[in-house]
């Protein structure tokens, strides 16, 4: 159980770290999703409930994931690289 927590600090730890990258920070969240869904699984195993809300998490986590992508693809097609700093929300 501690080494789902430690997951979660992780992803938190470097996702506040890794702030200059896009592509970096996308990571970072999508090993927190990926965490959260390990935990939340080994939760309801272990109530015996259902895993169709696990299922939703994953739909849900996935088109998540799609548009950080298509965020970031925007991004390298507009400014030429995912630096954060060079992304200006004026322009």
């Amino acid at each position: 159980m501690y080494l789902l927590v430690f997951m979660f600090i992780s992803g938190i730890i470097s996702f506040i770290l890794n702030r200059k990258h896009l592509l970096l920070m996308l990571l970072s969240l999508e090993f927190i999703v990926i965490s959260l869904y390990i935990n939340m699984f080994m939760y309801l195993m272990m109530m015996n409930y259902e895993f169709f809300f696990s299922m939703i998490f994953l739909t849900i986590s996935v088109c998540e994931g799609v548009l950080g992508l298509s965020i970031l693809i925007m991004m390298v097609r507009v400014h030429g690289n995912d630096f954060i700093l060079t992304f200006s929300a004026l322009w």
